[in-house]
Protein backbone atom coordinates (compact mmCIF):
# COMPACT_ATOMS: atom_id res chain seq x y z
CA UNK A 1 0.00 0.00 0.00
CA UNK A 2 1.34 3.40 -0.96
CA UNK A 3 0.10 6.82 0.21
CA UNK A 4 -2.15 8.44 -2.35
CA UNK A 5 -4.06 11.61 -2.98
CA UNK A 6 -7.32 9.67 -2.79
CA UNK A 7 -9.51 10.75 0.15
CA UNK A 8 -9.25 7.44 2.01
CA UNK A 9 -8.41 6.72 5.62
CA UNK A 10 -6.35 3.66 6.53
CA UNK A 11 -5.71 2.15 9.96
CA UNK A 12 -3.35 -0.72 10.72
CA UNK A 13 -1.05 -2.13 13.40
CA UNK A 14 2.65 -2.81 12.97
CA UNK A 15 2.68 -4.46 16.40
CA UNK A 16 0.40 -5.06 19.36
CA UNK A 17 -2.43 -7.16 17.95
CA UNK A 18 -2.58 -10.94 18.44
CA UNK A 19 0.32 -10.46 20.86
CA UNK A 20 1.20 -8.66 24.10
CA UNK A 21 3.84 -5.97 23.61
CA UNK A 22 5.61 -3.93 20.90
CA UNK A 23 2.58 -1.73 20.31
CA UNK A 24 2.68 0.39 17.16
CA UNK A 25 -0.34 1.65 15.23
CA UNK A 26 -0.65 3.79 12.11
CA UNK A 27 -3.37 6.29 11.15
CA UNK A 28 -3.01 7.37 7.53
CA UNK A 29 -5.08 9.78 5.47
CA UNK A 30 -3.89 10.35 1.91
CA UNK A 31 -0.25 11.33 2.21
CA UNK A 32 -0.33 12.00 5.95
CA UNK A 33 0.95 9.22 8.24
CA UNK A 34 0.79 9.39 12.04
CA UNK A 35 2.38 6.67 14.18
CA UNK A 36 0.97 5.84 17.63
CA UNK A 37 3.45 4.32 20.12
CA UNK A 38 6.63 2.39 19.44
CA UNK A 39 6.95 -0.38 21.98
CA UNK A 40 9.08 -3.42 22.59
CA UNK A 41 8.61 -6.86 24.09
CA UNK A 42 10.93 -9.41 25.63
CA UNK A 43 11.86 -12.61 23.78
CA UNK A 44 10.66 -16.06 24.74
CA UNK A 45 12.99 -19.00 25.34
CA UNK A 46 13.12 -19.89 21.63
CA UNK A 47 14.90 -16.64 20.72
CA UNK A 48 18.30 -17.52 22.14
CA UNK A 49 20.51 -14.53 22.93
CA UNK A 50 17.99 -11.95 21.72
CA UNK A 51 17.70 -8.92 24.01
CA UNK A 52 14.54 -7.26 22.70
CA UNK A 53 11.88 -7.43 19.99
CA UNK A 54 10.65 -4.26 18.25
CA UNK A 55 8.24 -3.78 15.32
CA UNK A 56 9.25 -4.21 11.69
CA UNK A 57 9.06 -0.68 10.23
CA UNK A 58 9.64 -1.54 6.56
CA UNK A 59 6.43 0.27 5.59
CA UNK A 60 7.43 3.41 7.47
CA UNK A 61 10.93 3.39 5.96
CA UNK A 62 9.45 3.08 2.47
CA UNK A 63 7.15 6.05 3.18
CA UNK A 64 9.34 8.18 5.44
CA UNK A 65 8.52 11.40 3.57
CA UNK A 66 4.85 11.17 4.59
CA UNK A 67 5.32 10.64 8.35
CA UNK A 68 4.08 13.64 10.34
CA UNK A 69 4.94 12.46 13.84
CA UNK A 70 4.95 9.83 16.59
CA UNK A 71 2.23 10.12 19.23
CA UNK A 72 3.03 8.27 22.49
CA UNK A 73 0.11 7.44 24.79
CA UNK A 74 2.12 6.67 27.97
CA UNK A 75 5.50 5.64 29.33
CA UNK A 76 5.39 1.85 29.64
CA UNK A 77 8.05 -0.22 27.85
CA UNK A 78 5.55 -1.93 25.57
CA UNK A 79 4.78 1.56 24.21
CA UNK A 80 8.17 3.38 24.36
CA UNK A 81 10.77 0.57 24.44
CA UNK A 82 11.27 0.51 20.67
CA UNK A 83 11.66 4.27 20.20
CA UNK A 84 15.48 4.54 20.22
CA UNK A 85 15.85 1.60 17.84
CA UNK A 86 13.25 3.02 15.45
CA UNK A 87 14.73 6.54 15.57
CA UNK A 88 18.15 5.21 14.55
CA UNK A 89 16.54 4.35 11.22
CA UNK A 90 13.80 6.95 10.98
CA UNK A 91 13.80 10.38 12.62
CA UNK A 92 10.40 11.89 13.43
CA UNK A 93 9.02 14.36 16.00
CA UNK A 94 7.61 12.87 19.22
CA UNK A 95 4.43 14.15 20.89
CA UNK A 96 3.84 12.95 24.46
CA UNK A 97 2.98 14.08 27.99
CA UNK A 98 5.66 15.44 30.35
CA UNK A 99 6.36 12.24 32.27
CA UNK A 100 6.26 10.11 29.13
CA UNK A 101 8.73 12.48 27.43
CA UNK A 102 10.95 12.37 30.52
CA UNK A 103 11.16 8.57 30.35
CA UNK A 104 11.72 8.68 26.56
CA UNK A 105 14.47 11.28 26.94
CA UNK A 106 16.34 8.96 29.29
CA UNK A 107 16.41 6.33 26.53
CA UNK A 108 17.37 8.85 23.84
CA UNK A 109 20.23 10.15 25.97
CA UNK A 110 21.53 6.60 26.46
CA UNK A 111 21.50 6.00 22.70
CA UNK A 112 22.97 9.40 21.75
CA UNK A 113 19.76 10.57 20.04
CA UNK A 114 18.58 13.34 22.36
CA UNK A 115 20.03 16.24 20.38
CA UNK A 116 18.70 15.04 17.03
CA UNK A 117 15.11 14.28 18.10
CA UNK A 118 12.37 16.91 18.21
CA UNK A 119 10.15 16.48 21.29
CA UNK A 120 6.84 18.30 21.77
CA UNK A 121 5.02 18.07 25.15
CA UNK A 122 1.22 17.71 25.00
CA UNK A 123 -1.57 17.29 27.53
CA UNK A 124 -5.32 16.68 27.58
CA UNK A 125 -5.96 20.27 26.43
CA UNK A 126 -3.57 20.17 23.47
CA UNK A 127 -4.55 20.19 19.82
CA UNK A 128 -1.99 19.57 17.07
CA UNK A 129 -2.45 19.80 13.28
CA UNK A 130 -0.42 17.15 11.46
CA UNK A 131 -1.05 17.43 7.74
CA UNK A 132 -4.79 17.14 7.20
CA UNK A 133 -5.32 15.46 10.58
CA UNK A 134 -6.07 17.35 13.79
CA UNK A 135 -4.92 15.45 16.90
CA UNK A 136 -6.33 16.07 20.39
CA UNK A 137 -6.21 14.18 23.69
CA UNK A 138 -8.16 13.11 26.78
CA UNK A 139 -7.09 11.90 30.25
CA UNK A 140 -7.27 8.23 31.20
CA UNK A 141 -6.31 6.20 34.30
CA UNK A 142 -3.60 3.57 34.17
CA UNK A 143 -0.77 2.34 36.41
CA UNK A 144 1.48 5.25 35.37
CA UNK A 145 0.59 8.96 35.44
CA UNK A 146 0.03 11.18 32.41
CA UNK A 147 -1.75 8.61 30.23
CA UNK A 148 -3.60 9.99 27.24
CA UNK A 149 -6.25 8.74 24.87
CA UNK A 150 -5.91 10.22 21.38
CA UNK A 151 -8.51 11.67 18.99
CA UNK A 152 -7.74 11.95 15.26
CA UNK A 153 -10.09 14.24 13.35
CA UNK A 154 -9.64 13.36 9.69
CA UNK A 155 -11.61 14.51 6.63
CA UNK A 156 -13.11 11.00 6.54
CA UNK A 157 -14.23 11.06 10.18
CA UNK A 158 -13.10 10.83 13.78
CA UNK A 159 -10.82 8.03 15.01
CA UNK A 160 -10.20 7.42 18.73
CA UNK A 161 -7.30 5.44 20.21
CA UNK A 162 -7.85 4.81 23.94
CA UNK A 163 -4.28 3.97 24.92
CA UNK A 164 -4.06 1.71 27.99
CA UNK A 165 -6.75 2.55 30.51
CA UNK A 166 -8.99 1.60 33.42
CA UNK A 167 -11.68 3.60 35.21
CA UNK A 168 -10.22 4.17 38.68
CA UNK A 169 -12.69 6.36 40.57
CA UNK A 170 -10.28 6.85 43.49
CA UNK A 171 -6.90 7.33 41.77
CA UNK A 172 -3.82 7.61 43.97
CA UNK A 173 -2.57 10.78 42.25
CA UNK A 174 -5.98 12.50 41.90
CA UNK A 175 -5.68 12.31 38.08
CA UNK A 176 -9.25 11.35 37.27
CA UNK A 177 -10.26 9.91 33.91
CA UNK A 178 -12.08 12.63 31.96
CA UNK A 179 -15.34 10.78 31.36
CA UNK A 180 -17.21 14.00 30.53
CA UNK A 181 -14.80 14.70 27.68
CA UNK A 182 -15.03 11.09 26.49
CA UNK A 183 -18.83 11.44 26.38
CA UNK A 184 -18.53 14.69 24.42
CA UNK A 185 -16.18 13.01 21.94
CA UNK A 186 -18.70 10.19 21.49
CA UNK A 187 -21.59 12.64 21.21
CA UNK A 188 -19.84 14.41 18.33
CA UNK A 189 -19.59 11.11 16.44
CA UNK A 190 -16.82 8.52 16.31
CA UNK A 191 -16.18 6.73 13.03
CA UNK A 192 -13.75 4.17 14.47
CA UNK A 193 -12.59 3.21 17.97
CA UNK A 194 -9.31 1.42 18.71
CA UNK A 195 -9.52 0.15 22.30
CA UNK A 196 -7.14 -1.99 24.34
CA UNK A 197 -8.17 -5.59 25.11
CA UNK A 198 -5.71 -6.81 27.78
CA UNK A 199 -8.36 -7.72 30.37
CA UNK A 200 -11.21 -8.62 28.00
CA UNK A 201 -11.33 -12.06 29.66
CA UNK A 202 -11.91 -10.64 33.15
CA UNK A 203 -15.49 -9.95 34.26
CA UNK A 204 -16.51 -6.96 36.37
CA UNK A 205 -14.41 -3.93 37.20
CA UNK A 206 -10.68 -3.68 37.91
CA UNK A 207 -10.15 -2.69 41.59
CA UNK A 208 -8.71 0.69 42.49
CA UNK A 209 -4.96 1.09 42.95
CA UNK A 210 -5.74 2.71 46.32
CA UNK A 211 -6.57 -0.75 47.75
CA UNK A 212 -3.01 -1.88 47.09
CA UNK A 213 -1.61 1.05 49.05
CA UNK A 214 -3.64 0.02 52.09
CA UNK A 215 -2.33 -3.57 51.87
CA UNK A 216 1.28 -2.43 51.45
CA UNK A 217 1.00 -0.09 54.44
CA UNK A 218 -0.47 -2.86 56.62
CA UNK A 219 2.37 -5.23 55.65
CA UNK A 220 4.99 -2.57 56.46
CA UNK A 221 3.50 -1.99 59.93
CA UNK A 222 3.36 -5.72 60.58
CA UNK A 223 6.96 -6.43 59.48
CA UNK A 224 9.48 -6.73 62.33
CA UNK A 225 12.63 -6.64 60.20
CA UNK A 226 13.60 -5.49 56.71
CA UNK A 227 10.91 -5.22 54.03
CA UNK A 228 11.74 -5.95 50.39
CA UNK A 229 9.13 -5.10 47.76
CA UNK A 230 9.47 -5.83 44.05
CA UNK A 231 7.25 -4.27 41.40
CA UNK A 232 7.38 -2.85 37.88
CA UNK A 233 9.63 0.22 37.90
CA UNK A 234 7.20 2.02 35.58
CA UNK A 235 4.25 1.64 37.98
CA UNK A 236 4.73 5.12 39.41
CA UNK A 237 1.53 4.98 41.50
CA UNK A 238 2.81 1.83 43.23
CA UNK A 239 6.20 3.44 43.82
CA UNK A 240 4.51 6.39 45.55
CA UNK A 241 2.56 4.04 47.80
CA UNK A 242 5.77 2.23 48.80
CA UNK A 243 7.44 5.56 49.54
CA UNK A 244 4.43 6.62 51.64
CA UNK A 245 4.43 3.33 53.60
CA UNK A 246 8.17 3.67 54.19
CA UNK A 247 7.71 7.19 55.54
CA UNK A 248 4.76 6.27 57.79
CA UNK A 249 6.70 3.38 59.37
CA UNK A 250 9.83 5.53 59.95
CA UNK A 251 11.99 3.45 57.63
CA UNK A 252 14.69 4.40 55.12
CA UNK A 253 14.30 3.30 51.49
CA UNK A 254 16.92 1.63 49.31
CA UNK A 255 16.41 1.51 45.53
CA UNK A 256 17.83 -1.52 43.71
CA UNK A 257 17.86 -1.98 39.95
CA UNK A 258 18.89 0.42 37.22
CA UNK A 259 15.40 0.94 35.81
CA UNK A 260 13.98 1.54 39.31
CA UNK A 261 16.57 4.22 40.05
CA UNK A 262 16.00 5.86 36.64
CA UNK A 263 12.20 6.01 36.95
CA UNK A 264 12.23 7.29 40.54
CA UNK A 265 14.80 9.95 39.62
CA UNK A 266 12.90 11.17 36.54
CA UNK A 267 9.44 11.02 38.15
CA UNK A 268 10.65 12.89 41.26
CA UNK A 269 12.39 15.58 39.19
CA UNK A 270 9.20 16.16 37.18
CA UNK A 271 7.00 16.26 40.27
CA UNK A 272 5.15 12.97 39.75
CA UNK A 273 6.66 11.38 42.87
CA UNK A 274 6.74 12.96 46.33
CA UNK A 275 9.94 11.71 47.99
CA UNK A 276 10.48 13.06 51.54
CA UNK A 277 13.93 14.49 52.22
CA UNK A 278 16.39 12.00 53.69
CA UNK A 279 14.25 8.91 53.09
CA UNK A 280 16.48 7.47 50.34
CA UNK A 281 19.76 5.81 51.31
CA UNK A 282 22.42 3.83 49.44
CA UNK A 283 22.68 0.03 49.84
CA UNK A 284 26.05 0.44 51.53
CA UNK A 285 24.53 2.58 54.28
CA UNK A 286 22.01 0.01 55.55
CA UNK A 287 24.40 -1.20 58.28
CA UNK A 288 23.86 2.13 60.06
CA UNK A 289 20.21 1.26 60.73
CA UNK A 290 18.37 -1.49 62.57
CA UNK A 291 16.61 -4.06 60.33
CA UNK A 292 13.15 -2.68 61.21
CA UNK A 293 14.23 0.72 59.86
CA UNK A 294 14.98 -0.54 56.34
CA UNK A 295 12.75 -0.95 53.27
CA UNK A 296 14.04 -2.00 49.85
CA UNK A 297 12.24 -1.22 46.59
CA UNK A 298 13.61 -3.33 43.76
CA UNK A 299 13.14 -4.69 40.25
CA UNK A 300 12.64 -8.37 39.45
CA UNK A 301 8.94 -9.01 40.07
CA UNK A 302 8.88 -11.11 36.88
CA UNK A 303 11.73 -13.39 37.92
CA UNK A 304 14.27 -11.86 35.52
CA UNK A 305 17.55 -13.72 36.24
CA UNK A 306 19.77 -10.62 36.48
CA UNK A 307 17.27 -8.31 38.22
CA UNK A 308 17.75 -7.22 41.83
CA UNK A 309 15.25 -9.62 43.44
CA UNK A 310 16.75 -12.66 41.70
CA UNK A 311 20.22 -11.69 42.92
CA UNK A 312 18.92 -11.16 46.45
CA UNK A 313 17.23 -14.60 46.35
CA UNK A 314 20.56 -16.16 45.30
CA UNK A 315 22.42 -14.22 48.05
CA UNK A 316 24.37 -12.62 45.24
CA UNK A 317 24.06 -8.97 46.32
CA UNK A 318 27.26 -7.75 47.94
CA UNK A 319 25.91 -4.91 50.11
CA UNK A 320 22.50 -6.28 51.08
CA UNK A 321 20.96 -9.65 51.86
CA UNK A 322 17.61 -11.27 52.67
CA UNK A 323 17.75 -12.82 56.12
CA UNK A 324 15.48 -15.01 58.23
CA UNK A 325 12.51 -13.00 59.46
CA UNK A 326 12.61 -10.41 56.64
CA UNK A 327 9.42 -9.75 54.66
CA UNK A 328 9.48 -9.94 50.85
CA UNK A 329 6.50 -8.66 48.83
CA UNK A 330 5.98 -9.37 45.12
CA UNK A 331 3.66 -6.57 44.07
CA UNK A 332 2.94 -7.76 40.52
CA UNK A 333 1.29 -10.62 38.67
CA UNK A 334 3.61 -12.84 36.60
CA UNK A 335 3.30 -12.21 32.87
CA UNK A 336 2.35 -15.47 31.09
CA UNK A 337 5.57 -17.43 30.59
CA UNK A 338 7.31 -16.00 33.66
CA UNK A 339 5.52 -18.14 36.26
CA UNK A 340 8.34 -20.69 36.54
CA UNK A 341 11.01 -18.05 37.16
CA UNK A 342 8.87 -16.33 39.79
CA UNK A 343 8.15 -19.64 41.56
CA UNK A 344 11.87 -20.41 41.65
CA UNK A 345 12.61 -17.06 43.32
CA UNK A 346 9.82 -17.58 45.86
CA UNK A 347 11.31 -20.99 46.73
CA UNK A 348 14.76 -19.47 47.25
CA UNK A 349 13.35 -16.71 49.44
CA UNK A 350 11.54 -19.24 51.63
CA UNK A 351 14.79 -21.20 51.93
CA UNK A 352 16.45 -18.03 53.26
CA UNK A 353 13.79 -17.88 55.98
CA UNK A 354 11.90 -14.88 54.61
CA UNK A 355 8.16 -14.32 54.88
CA UNK A 356 7.02 -14.05 51.25
CA UNK A 357 3.80 -12.33 50.18
CA UNK A 358 2.92 -12.99 46.54
CA UNK A 359 -0.16 -13.40 44.37
CA UNK A 360 -2.64 -10.80 43.13
CA UNK A 361 -6.14 -9.50 43.61
CA UNK A 362 -8.04 -10.56 46.71
CA UNK A 363 -5.41 -13.19 47.61
CA UNK A 364 -2.93 -10.70 49.08
CA UNK A 365 -4.16 -7.27 48.02
CA UNK A 366 -0.62 -6.49 46.80
CA UNK A 367 -1.44 -5.98 43.15
CA UNK A 368 -4.26 -4.85 40.90
CA UNK A 369 -4.17 -4.57 37.15
CA UNK A 370 -3.80 -1.26 35.38
CA UNK A 371 -6.11 -2.42 32.59
CA UNK A 372 -9.87 -2.22 32.16
CA UNK A 373 -11.97 -5.31 32.83
CA UNK A 374 -15.12 -6.19 30.88
CA UNK A 375 -17.51 -3.66 32.44
CA UNK A 376 -15.03 -0.83 31.91
CA UNK A 377 -14.42 -1.88 28.31
CA UNK A 378 -18.18 -1.74 27.78
CA UNK A 379 -18.29 1.67 29.44
CA UNK A 380 -15.65 3.03 27.04
CA UNK A 381 -17.60 1.62 24.08
CA UNK A 382 -20.81 3.17 25.41
CA UNK A 383 -19.18 6.58 25.91
CA UNK A 384 -17.59 6.61 22.45
CA UNK A 385 -20.48 5.02 20.51
CA UNK A 386 -18.29 4.13 17.50
CA UNK A 387 -19.70 3.10 14.14
CA UNK A 388 -16.69 0.79 13.58
CA UNK A 389 -14.62 -0.98 16.21
CA UNK A 390 -11.06 -2.38 16.05
CA UNK A 391 -9.96 -4.14 19.29
CA UNK A 392 -6.19 -3.79 19.81
CA UNK A 393 -3.49 -4.56 22.39
CA UNK A 394 -3.99 -8.24 23.14
CA UNK A 395 -3.74 -11.83 21.98
CA UNK A 396 -6.40 -13.12 19.60
CA UNK A 397 -8.74 -14.50 22.25
CA UNK A 398 -8.71 -11.09 23.98
CA UNK A 399 -9.51 -9.28 20.73
CA UNK A 400 -12.30 -11.78 20.02
CA UNK A 401 -13.90 -11.40 23.44
CA UNK A 402 -13.61 -7.61 23.22
CA UNK A 403 -15.43 -7.80 19.90
CA UNK A 404 -18.22 -9.74 21.63
CA UNK A 405 -18.46 -7.03 24.29
CA UNK A 406 -18.83 -4.45 21.52
CA UNK A 407 -21.73 -6.45 20.07
CA UNK A 408 -23.40 -6.49 23.48
CA UNK A 409 -23.41 -2.68 23.64
CA UNK A 410 -24.77 -2.23 20.15
CA UNK A 411 -21.94 -2.24 17.63
CA UNK A 412 -22.98 -4.06 14.45
CA UNK A 413 -21.07 -7.38 14.11
CA UNK A 414 -20.18 -6.52 10.50
CA UNK A 415 -18.53 -3.31 11.79
CA UNK A 416 -16.10 -5.10 14.13
CA UNK A 417 -12.67 -5.84 12.62
CA UNK A 418 -10.39 -8.43 14.24
CA UNK A 419 -7.02 -7.75 12.65
CA UNK A 420 -3.48 -9.06 12.73
CA UNK A 421 -0.32 -7.03 12.45
CA UNK A 422 -0.19 -5.52 8.96
CA UNK A 423 -3.92 -5.92 8.16
CA UNK A 424 -5.23 -2.65 6.70
CA UNK A 425 -8.75 -1.39 7.45
CA UNK A 426 -9.68 1.25 4.88
CA UNK A 427 -12.46 3.83 5.27
CA UNK A 428 -14.03 5.63 2.33
CA UNK A 429 -17.33 7.51 2.07
CA UNK A 430 -18.31 6.37 5.57
CA UNK A 431 -17.86 2.64 4.98
CA UNK A 432 -15.00 0.34 5.95
CA UNK A 433 -13.39 -2.77 4.51
CA UNK A 434 -10.25 -4.86 4.90
CA UNK A 435 -7.89 -3.71 2.17
CA UNK A 436 -4.86 -5.98 2.03
CA UNK A 437 -1.70 -5.98 4.12
CA UNK A 438 1.46 -4.00 4.69
CA UNK A 439 4.78 -5.56 5.78
CA UNK A 440 4.69 -6.26 9.54
CA UNK A 441 6.51 -8.55 11.90
CA UNK A 442 9.34 -8.53 14.42
CA UNK A 443 12.80 -6.99 14.35
CA UNK A 444 15.22 -8.66 16.74
CA UNK A 445 17.68 -6.59 18.78
CA UNK A 446 20.86 -8.42 19.80
CA UNK A 447 23.47 -6.24 21.49
CA UNK A 448 24.13 -3.30 19.19
CA UNK A 449 22.64 -5.09 16.18
CA UNK A 450 19.12 -4.23 15.05
CA UNK A 451 17.53 -6.77 12.72
CA UNK A 452 20.81 -8.49 11.80
CA UNK A 453 19.89 -11.77 13.53
CA UNK A 454 17.52 -13.82 11.40
CA UNK A 455 16.09 -17.33 11.28
CA UNK A 456 19.33 -18.97 10.12
CA UNK A 457 21.36 -17.52 13.00
CA UNK A 458 18.64 -18.49 15.49
CA UNK A 459 18.51 -22.01 14.03
CA UNK A 460 22.28 -22.35 14.53
CA UNK A 461 22.01 -21.08 18.11
CA UNK A 462 19.27 -23.59 18.81
CA UNK A 463 21.33 -26.41 17.34
CA UNK A 464 24.38 -25.40 19.39
CA UNK A 465 22.30 -25.22 22.57
CA UNK A 466 20.76 -28.67 22.03
CA UNK A 467 23.50 -30.93 20.62
CA UNK A 468 26.70 -28.91 20.75
CA UNK A 469 29.51 -28.38 18.25
CA UNK A 470 32.11 -30.64 16.61
CA UNK A 471 34.99 -28.96 14.74
CA UNK A 472 36.97 -31.05 12.24
CA UNK A 473 40.36 -29.56 11.25
CA UNK A 474 42.30 -31.09 8.34
CA UNK A 475 45.47 -29.84 6.61
CA UNK A 476 46.01 -30.90 2.97
CA UNK A 477 49.07 -30.75 0.76
CA UNK A 478 48.82 -28.09 -1.93
CA UNK A 479 50.98 -30.30 -4.14
CA UNK A 480 49.04 -33.57 -4.26
CA UNK A 481 46.02 -33.08 -1.96
CA UNK A 482 47.23 -35.64 0.58
CA UNK A 483 46.39 -35.25 4.26
CA UNK A 484 49.40 -33.69 6.02
CA UNK A 485 47.89 -33.43 9.50
CA UNK A 486 44.66 -34.26 11.23
CA UNK A 487 41.91 -34.63 11.26
CA UNK A 488 41.81 -33.01 14.69
CA UNK A 489 38.35 -33.14 16.26
CA UNK A 490 37.31 -30.55 18.86
CA UNK A 491 34.07 -31.15 20.76
CA UNK A 492 32.18 -28.44 22.65
CA UNK A 493 28.87 -29.37 24.27
CA UNK A 494 28.63 -32.64 22.28
CA UNK A 495 30.62 -35.35 24.05
CA UNK A 496 33.35 -35.39 26.69
CA UNK A 497 36.49 -36.12 24.66
CA UNK A 498 38.29 -38.30 27.22
CA UNK A 499 35.32 -40.64 27.47
CA UNK A 500 34.61 -40.76 23.74
CA UNK A 501 38.01 -41.29 22.14
CA UNK A 502 36.87 -44.30 20.11
CA UNK A 503 33.88 -42.45 18.70
CA UNK A 504 35.95 -39.43 17.67
CA UNK A 505 38.74 -41.57 16.18
CA UNK A 506 36.20 -43.34 13.98
CA UNK A 507 34.71 -39.98 12.99
CA UNK A 508 38.21 -38.85 12.04
CA UNK A 509 38.73 -41.95 9.86
CA UNK A 510 35.40 -41.25 8.13
CA UNK A 511 36.55 -37.66 7.46
CA UNK A 512 39.80 -38.87 5.82
CA UNK A 513 37.98 -41.55 3.82
CA UNK A 514 35.46 -39.00 2.56
CA UNK A 515 38.22 -36.57 1.59
CA UNK A 516 40.11 -39.25 -0.33
CA UNK A 517 36.93 -40.18 -2.24
CA UNK A 518 36.15 -36.58 -3.12
CA UNK A 519 39.54 -34.98 -3.78
CA UNK A 520 39.83 -36.28 -7.35
CA UNK A 521 36.24 -35.50 -8.27
CA UNK A 522 36.02 -32.18 -6.40
CA UNK A 523 39.65 -31.03 -6.24
CA UNK A 524 39.82 -27.49 -4.91
CA UNK A 525 36.05 -27.28 -4.40
CA UNK A 526 36.15 -26.56 -0.69
CA UNK A 527 32.41 -26.14 -0.31
CA UNK A 528 31.62 -29.56 -1.78
CA UNK A 529 34.34 -31.25 0.27
CA UNK A 530 33.13 -29.64 3.51
CA UNK A 531 29.54 -30.65 2.77
CA UNK A 532 30.66 -34.22 2.13
CA UNK A 533 32.50 -34.37 5.47
CA UNK A 534 29.52 -32.90 7.34
CA UNK A 535 27.10 -35.38 5.77
CA UNK A 536 29.27 -38.44 6.33
CA UNK A 537 30.22 -37.63 9.94
CA UNK A 538 26.68 -36.45 10.71
CA UNK A 539 25.16 -39.78 9.62
CA UNK A 540 27.73 -41.74 11.63
CA UNK A 541 27.30 -39.67 14.82
CA UNK A 542 23.50 -39.83 14.66
CA UNK A 543 23.64 -43.62 14.24
CA UNK A 544 25.93 -43.88 17.27
CA UNK A 545 24.49 -41.21 19.61
CA UNK A 546 21.07 -40.11 18.22
CA UNK A 547 22.40 -36.53 18.41
CA UNK A 548 22.92 -34.00 15.65
CA UNK A 549 25.74 -31.64 16.68
CA UNK A 550 26.69 -28.72 14.47
CA UNK A 551 29.67 -30.02 12.46
CA UNK A 552 32.15 -27.37 11.33
CA UNK A 553 34.83 -28.70 8.91
CA UNK A 554 37.94 -26.53 8.49
CA UNK A 555 40.17 -27.49 5.55
CA UNK A 556 43.56 -25.79 5.19
CA UNK A 557 46.02 -26.15 2.30
CA UNK A 558 49.80 -25.77 2.71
Amino acid sequence: MQPSNEPTLSIFALGGVQEIGKNMYVIQYGKDIIVVDSGSKFPDESLLGIDLIVPDITYLLDNRDYIRGLIVTHGHEDHIGGIPYILKQLNMPIYASRLTLGLIEGKLREHGLLGSTKRIPVDSKSSVKLGQIIVSFFKTNHSIPDCLGVVFDTPEGRVVHTGDFKFDLTPVNQQYADMHKMAEIGQSGVLALLSESTNAERPGFTPSERLVGESIEAAFFKARQKVFIATFASNVHRLQQVIDATHKTNRRLVLLGRSMINVVTIAAELGYLNVPDGILIEPGDTHRYAPHQIAVLCTGSQGEPMAALSRLARSDYRQLSVEAGDTVILSATPIPGNERNVSRIVDHLYQLGAKVIYGSGSVTGMHVSGHASQEELKLMLTLMKPRYFIPIHGEYRMLYLHGQLAEQVGVEPANIFLVGNGDVVEFSAGSARKAGKVPAGSTLVDGLGIGDVGNIVLRDRKLLSEDGLLIVVVTLSKHDGSVLSGPDLISRGFVYVRESEGLLEEAGRIAVSTLNQMKTEHAGQWSAMKTGIKDAIGKFLYAQTKRRPMILPIIMEV
